[in-house]
C-alpha cells in the first residue's frame, strides 16, 4: 500500500466491499491540502491537540481553502452524552467535510456523530448531504479508518453500531502520527489488530479475499509488533504495524468478528478495562473454545488456526497440532508484550467479577459480533470462558 487506492468488488453469494480510499505513505497527512470543500468539522482529543497534530490538520485544510470547527471532547469509550455534545456542534457547523484524528475513540465518536445526524435528519425529513469523511488513526489497533463499525457506550454497556453510512471515504495512514504512543498502548492496540485478523479468518463469513488480508495482517504483527514494542522509534516496524491494523480492518468489516470481541465489550464496559487488553486476556481461552480442543479439535476453527500456524511456518501435521502451535505462538507474543496471565492481575475484585458474570455473558451473547463466531456459544459457555480467564 505505497499509494492511495480504491478497490470495490462484489461476489454473487459472498460479498467483499471496500469503499475507503487509503493513503499510507509517511507524511501523507499533507494530502489534506488537496481536499475539496468549504467547512470541516474535526473530531479529536486533547492529546492530539497537545502533540500538535490537530493544528497540522487545521493548517493543511486551511491551505485547501477549508475553514474548521473543532470538537476535542473525545474521551475513552465514548458514550451517548459525548456523541450528543458533538452532534449539536456538528449540525451547527454546516460542515461538508468530517475529519476524525485520534485513536479508535475519536473515530468511533465521529462515526456516532455522523450516524445520529443522518438518523435525526431523516426523521425530520431534512435534505441531508453526507459529508466527505476522512479518518486519520493515531494508534495501530482499531482499523476503524476503513470499517463500518462503531462502538458507543450506552448506560454503561458497549453497543456496536454497524452501518455502511459510517465507513470513512478516505483513510490517511501517516505513521508519524503514532510515534508518541506509549509502550502499553502499542501492546494493547497491536493485540487488538491480531484479534481482528484472527476473528476475521475464522468468521462464518470469511472469503478468499478476507483471508488474504487477515493472513497478511497476522504475519505483519508477528514480524513487527514485538520489535515496535521494544523500540518505539523503529520507523519501519511502526509502518508495518499500522498497515496491519488497516488490513485487519478491511477484513473484519466484511466478515464481522466473534465472541472475543463480544466478551471484551462486556467486560470492558463493566470494569472499564482497555479494549485491547481485554481482548488479549481473553484470546487464548476463546481460541481453545472455538477449536474445541477438549472435544477432539474437529471443527472448522481448529482447521483455520492450523492454517495460520502454516502461515507462521509452525509445525501443523494435524489440525490439532497446528492449532495448538498457533495458540502457543500467540501466548509467547503476549508474554513478550507484558500482557498479564489473568484478568485478576488487573486488580479486579473476585466477588465483583463473580456477581457480574451472568450479566456479562448475557450482554456478550446479544453482542452484534457473536453471530459470525465459528462456534455458537451458550450463555454458560461464555461464563466458563470468563471464569477460565479470571
Amino acid at each position: 500500500m505505497k499509494s492511495g487506492f480504491r478497490w470495490e468488488a462484489t461476489i454473487i453469494e459472498d460479498q467483499f466491499i471496500l469503499k475507503t480510499k487509503v493513503y499510507s505513505n509517511r507524511q501523507s497527512l499533507q494530502y489534506l491540502k488537496q481536499i475539496k470543500g468549504f467547512r470541516a468539522f474535526i473530531v479529536s482529543d486533547s492529546i492530539m491537540e497537545s502533540l500538535g497534530y490537530l493544528q497540522q490538520v487545521v493548517d493543511y485544510l486551511s491551505e485547501a481553502g477549508i475553514s474548521s470547527t473543532i470538537f476535542t471532547g473525545v474521551r475513552p469509550d465514548p458514550d451517548v452524552a459525548l456523541i450528543a455534545d458533538g452532534l449539536k456542534l456538528y449540525r451547527e457547523s454546516g460542515a461538508d467535510v468530517l475529519v476524525a484524528i485520534g485513536g479508535g475513540s475519536a473515530i468511533d465518536s465521529a462515526k456516532g456523530i455522523l450516524y445520529f445526524s443522518w438518523k435525526f435528519g431523516s426523521a425530520e425529513d431534512e435534505e441531508i448531504k453526507k459529508p466527505l469523511f476522512i479518518a486519520i488513526p493515531s494508534t495501530s489497533g482499531t482499523g476503524s479508518e476503513v470499517t463500518d463499525f462503531s462502538v458507543i457506550t450506552s448506560v454503561g454497556e458497549k453497543v456496536v453500531v454497524i452501518d455502511e453510512l459510517i465507513a470513512p471515504d478516505i483513510a490517511i495512514l501517516d505513521s508519524t502520527c503514532i510515534q508518541h504512543v506509549p509502550q502499553r498502548v502499542i501492546a494493547d492496540t497491536g493485540i487488538d489488530v491480531l484479534v481482528h485478523a484472527i476473528e476475521a479468518y475464522v468468521s462464518t463469513k470469511a472469503t478468499d479475499f478476507t483471508d488474504a488480508l487477515a493472513e497478511k495482517a497476522i504475519k505483519l504483527i508477528f514480524e513487527n509488533l514485538e520489535t515496535l514494542y521494544k523500540d518505539p522509534k523503529n520507523d519501519d516496524a511502526r509502518d508495518r504495524v499500522l498497515n496491519a491494523s488497516c488490513l485487519a480492518g478491511m477484513a473484519f468489516t466484511n466478515t464481522g468478528l466473534g465472541i472475543n470481541h463480544s466478551l471484551a465489550h462486556a467486560i470492558g464496559g463493566t470494569f472499564h478495562l482497555s479494549h485491547g487488553r481485554s481482548n488479549a486476556l481473553l484470546l487464548n481461552a476463546v481460541m481453545e473454545y472455538n477449536a474445541d480442543l477438549s472435544g477432539g479439535a474437529c471443527g472448522s476453527a481448529a482447521e483455520r488456526y492450523s492454517k495460520l500456524a502454516g502461515v507462521l511456518q509452525l509445525p501443523a501435521r494435524t489440525k490439532r497440532e497446528g492449532a495448538v502451535n498457533f495458540m502457543l505462538a500467540v501466548k509467547r507474543l503476549k508474554k513478550a508484550l507484558g500482557v498479564e496471565d489473568h484478568i485478576r492481575a488487573l486488580g479486579i475484585d473476585q466477588a465483583a467479577f463473580t456477581n457480574a458474570l451472568e450479566h456479562m455473558a448475557e450482554t456478550a451473547a446479544l453482542d452484534r459480533c457473536t453471530p459470525t463466531n465459528p462456534r455458537q456459544p451458550s450463555n454458560d459457555d461464555l461464563v466458563q470462558i470468563f471464569k477460565k480467564c479470571f
